[in-house]
Parts: C-alpha cells; sequence; structure tokens
C-alpha cells in the first residue's frame, strides 16, 4: 500500500510531537497542518517544509489526498472536529479524551464502523515497554488472578494550554478527563480477565476555594465483577512526574515506576520488580521509555492497523470505555456516592 497521507489538526506543544511521530512512522507523511496560532503554523512550516500549512481545519479534511485525520486540538472540539473527519471519510486518530459525552463518543464509533473507517484513541501508555510489560507479566500468569491494582500519579500543576483552555471547564470537561483517564484505561486493560468495572466511588478537592471545580486532588475505587478492584489517584499539588502502579494476585505482585522532571523527559528513572511465588525478579529494560517514545509508538501502530485491517492498539470502544470511567467517577465526587458504570 502506499504512503498515508496525514493531515495533522492542532500543532501546538503536544501537536508538534504528534508531527514529528507521523513523519518518523514508517508508510506515513506528514500532508497538511492546521493550527489557528500564525506563530504555531510559522513553526510547523520550519519544521516539516513538505507539509503544506492552514488556519482551518475544515481544509484539510476537504482535500481528497489525506488519508487519516490526527487531531491534537483541546479536548471540546474532538468531537467536532472527529465527526467531520469521519464524515468525510477520513480514518482518525483522537487525542483523548476522544469526546466530552458518552453519546458523542458513541456517535463517532458508529460513524467509523458506518464509514469503514478506523477510529484509534491516543492512550499511548498501552504502548509504554514498562507498563506494556506489566500487562504481559499478566497475561502470563505472573500473579495468578489479578484483585488488586493502584495506579498513582504524583505531579507539578498542570499547564494552562493554548488560550488557558485547560483551566476553563468548559473546555476541558473535567480534570479527571485530562490525565488520570490513561490510568482508568491501563486499570481497566490489566483487570481485563473479570470483565468490564461495575461501580465507582470517587473524592476529589482543590486548593482553590473560589474554583472547587480544579480538583487537584483525586482518588477513585472501581469496583469489577468477582471482587477485583482497582486505585486510581493523582495529586497536582506536588512536583516533577511520579507515576506507580502495582498489581497484586492470587499467585505474586508487580511493582512498576516512572520518575522525572516532567512527562516528556528523554532521561526518565524506571523500573519493574515482580514476585512469582517466593522469587523476587527485577525486569532490565535496555531502550529508555517515556510519553514521546510511546506517541511514536502509537502512530507507527495506528499505520499498521490501516493498512493490513487490524485494530489499532487503542480502539474507539476503548476510548469510549475511559470518557465513561472518567464521567462516572466525577458523578461519584459530585454526589459524594458509589456511581454504578453504565454498561
Amino acid at each position: 500500500m502506499s504512503e498515508l497521507r496525514f493531515g495533522l489538526i492542532g500543532c501546538g506543544l503536544w501537536g508538534a510531537h504528534h508531527a514529528k511521530a507521523i513523519e518518523r512512522a514508517p508508510g506515513a507523511m506528514l500532508a497538511a497542518v492546521a493550527d489557528r496560532s500564525e506563530e504555531n503554523r510559522a513553526a510547523a512550516k520550519a519544521v516539516h517544509p513538505g507539509a503544506e500549512i492552514f488556519d482551518d481545519y475544515r481544509r484539510v479534511i476537504a482535500r481528497d489526498d489525506i488519508d487519516v485525520i490526527d487531531c491534537v486540538l483541546p479536548s471540546h472540539l474532538h468531537y467536532e472536529v472527529g465527526k467531520a473527519a469521519l464524515e468525510a471519510g477520513k480514518h482518525l486518530f483522537l487525542e483523548k479524551p476522544m469526546a466530552l459525552s458518552t453519546r458523542h463518543c458513541d456517535e463517532l464509533v458508529a460513524l467509523a464502523a458506518s464509514q469503514g473507517r478506523v477510529l484509534a484513541v491516543d492512550h499511548e501508555l498501552r504502548l509504554s515497554m514498562l507498563w506494556g510489560k506489566v500487562k504481559q507479566l499478566i497475561d502470563e500468569g505472573v500473579v495468578g488472578t489479578p484483585q488488586y491494582v493502584l495506579l498513582e500519579l504524583s505531579r507539578f500543576p498542570y499547564r494552562f494550554g493554548s488560550e488557558g483552555w485547560r483551566f476553563d471547564i468548559s473546555r476541558v470537561g473535567n480534570w479527571i478527563l485530562e490525565e488520570p483517564i490513561h490510568f482508568f484505561d491501563l486499570a481497566r486493560w490489566y483487570l481485563s480477565a473479570h470483565g468490564e468495572p461495575v461501580s465507582v466511588y470517587a473524592r476529589a478537592n482543590s486548593r482553590q476555594p473560589d474554583h472547587p471545580e480544579l480538583q487537584d486532588n483525586f482518588s477513585a475505587l472501581v469496583n469489577f465483577r468477582g471482587g477485583a478492584y482497582a486505585v486510581v489517584t493523582q495529586t497536582l499539588a506536588a512536583f516533577e512526574h511520579h507515576a506507580t502502579c502495582k498489581v497484586t494476585g492470587t499467585a505474586g505482585a508487580i511493582w512498576a515506576n516512572w520518575s522525572a522532571p516532567d512527562a516528556r523527559s528523554p532521561l526518565p528513572m524506571f523500573g519493574l520488580r515482580y514476585l512469582a511465588g517466593e522469587q523476587l525478579q527485577e525486569v532490565v529494560f535496555g531502550e529508555v521509555t517515556g510519553e514521546v517514545v510511546e506517541l511514536n509508538q502509537q502512530i507507527a501502530s495506528l499505520v499498521r492497523a490501516i493498512q493490513d485491517g487490524s485494530q489499532p492498539p487503542v480502539s474507539g470502544a476503548d476510548g469510549r470505555w475511559s470518557v465513561v470511567l472518567c464521567l462516572s467517577a466525577q458523578e461519584s465526587v459530585d454526589r459524594g456516592a458509589i456511581v454504578e458504570i453504565p454498561q
């Protein structure tokens, strides 16, 4: 199959990494970029002279020679751009969250199916050699039947984003959709042997009395059938970027960790140890892993999925489940009660 021509919508701080990942991916080329910011357009043109640059995403979607749309815009625009791309017959790669409502997620999934297009969502942690190794060990039976998962993130406060969108709840949806969504995805993935999650109880609070909706500290307990459960917890009131995963089961345990000054640091400290029976073992990694490396792998995997008709690493259905979990957790925070998760 000939090269897949990508149209990138949004080329800010993270979008610039998407652009580089597209150019690195075998079988892909960056054909067009759209961004409202003149500064971002100029930077994209300087780094990617072969791509045509636009100030309106509609002009990219309208091009007949574009095969895939990669949307890296503020969260409230994902549905609008995703819907337009799928209606135009393009394959679609959406940043998380794929939309801010379950209804919009359902529409995108149904539209992709009706058009016969691939819809993928950027939960890049599944492509990590570290977090992916945890899943591999679970599937190999190292812990027996997994019963408990802890996913914890301690980090510095969120950046504001273009025009301060990340601190505008009408545009971000809620802060659970911003980063804990990745860890809900991992929890569901790690405990997939128990089926889909059934209920959640969550708590959160804010350091800003005048902005209680901007919840710096968040914790959720997610219940699965058979008594298995996951704890997803995050604080934005700390420093640097430190992620931890612990899994215990009927026959063993796993402990993985990743630390760096920033999630995109090229030189993180990370490791994974696991207990199988009575023997403690350590996994030796020959390469560095991190957000940018994982994005490169996800773009490359998406290209392969489109070319050979296989499933992408994270499908629209997976992205929808992550949104459902986040919205259910926010409902639990607001109500102060356990919330049953829609199946």
